[in-house]
């Protein structure tokens, strides 16, 4: 699903409060996209993973999937890695 699509098709399961979400993230890719496959999120986004680029970039993408604002996601777990998990705040 690329992120256009995200907009139409919301995760709202994911976008209730306190819900802790892994994603596993593939950077640089040609294009920012997501994808659920049961249980498992994955992300491709453009950006290097460098600096927290791909961080930025990943939360963009999840909260448009989610339905969240980038300020209502957190986080949590692998900002060095590429498995990540993020945390929904209060909605």
């Amino acid at each position: 699903m690329h992120t256009d699509e995200c907009a139409t098709e919301r995760w709202t399961d994911l976008a209730q409060s306190g819900a802790v979400f892994a994603r596993r993230v593939t950077p640089g890719t040609r294009r920012n996209a997501i994808k659920r496959d049961g249980t498992t999120i994955c992300v491709s986004v453009t950006a290097p993973p460098e600096l927290g680029k791909m961080n930025i970039v990943v939360a963009t993408v999840s909260s448009q999937a989610t339905g969240l604002t980038k300020s209502r996601l957190t986080l949590i777990r692998g900002a060095t890695s590429r498995d990540k998990a993020f945390q929904s705040d209060q909605v």
